[in-house]
């Protein structure tokens, strides 16, 4: 019997000294937590999407304290986190202009077609090393398999008629759809925008016009007619500069293939 209380008395005693040395070194070896970091953090949405160019939302928190990164740079939270992050630290954060991503294919399945029976792998990224690019008539539109689709955290993207398409009320332009898409279809477009580029293909004429019924086919009509002058040709297509852009939509009543839309 002496033997067990003698056994108890020695864990209790070796716990106690244990507890006693772990509660001190815990005070001699903290590390001093930045108030600012912590409120930032608890702001955040907490998505960690990696949106902002950093790991996730601790990261970021830890950033904009140092002043290492902007107090807008969630790109989920947006104005109005920018708003709590900017009185936290004791500046403004200034209207920040609301982004969103666009695909840059209007090729839906009504305005293309099929070469020949897929049975890969239904990904993107798979399909893209397939004879042509893939099953589809233009080797430089959607191929429709929804890597975007899985990669968006915010149910922004969907498959509509064999392509991607953003849902913009949705979409926090985080950009991970951006980064999935293995043609690079998907760019950055501020929210506000009337008029968008349906179209990537650089090929010219008759190639085009068989491949899509929309496809553009660089006749530069849009180019030639913008008032605004926001529309350049780079490299075998149009890109609009929205600094320039004026949201008239002229070049989208002008395009004679309906590509900009």
């Amino acid at each position: 019997m002496s033997g067990i209380v003698i056994a108890m008395l020695t864990v209790g005693g070796v716990g106690l000294v244990v507890g006693i040395f772990l509660s001190v070194a815990s005070k001699a070896f903290a590390v001093p937590v930045d108030e600012k970091e912590e409120a930032i953090n608890e702001v955040l949405p907490g998505a960690n999407c990696g949106g902002c160019g950093f790991s996730g939302c601790a990261a970021l928190a830890a950033a904009i304290a140092r002043g290492d990164a902007p107090v807008n740079a969630c790109v989920v939270g947006q104005q109005p986190v920018a708003d709590q992050i900017a009185a936290i630290m004791g500046t403004t954060a200034g209207a920040a202009e609301k982004k969103v991503a666009f695909v840059r294919c209007a090729g839906d399945c009504d305005k293309t077609t099929e070469n020949y029976v897929y049975s890969g792998p239904k990904k993107c990224a798979n399909v893209r090393f397939a004879p042509a690019g893939g099953p589809k008539s233009c080797a430089f539109g959607c191929t429709g398999f929804g890597d975007c689709v899985a990669a968006c955290q915010f149910d922004a993207m969907h498959i509509v008629r064999g392509i991607a398409q953003v849902d913009i009320d949705k979409c926090t332009d985080c950009k991970k759809c951006m980064a999935a898409c293995p043609k690079g279809l998907i760019i950055e477009v501020p929210y506000k925008a009337v008029s968008h580029i349906g179209c990537v293909n650089p090929g010219k004429g008759k190639p085009v016009m068989s491949n899509c019924k929309i496809g553009c086919i660089s006749c530069q009509k849009c180019m030639r007619n913008c008032p605004a002058q926001a529309i350049t040709m780079d490299p075998g297509y149009p890109v609009i500069d929205y600094a320039k852009c004026t949201n008239c939509g002229k070049c989208r009543d002008d395009c004679p293939r309906h590509c900009i839309v």
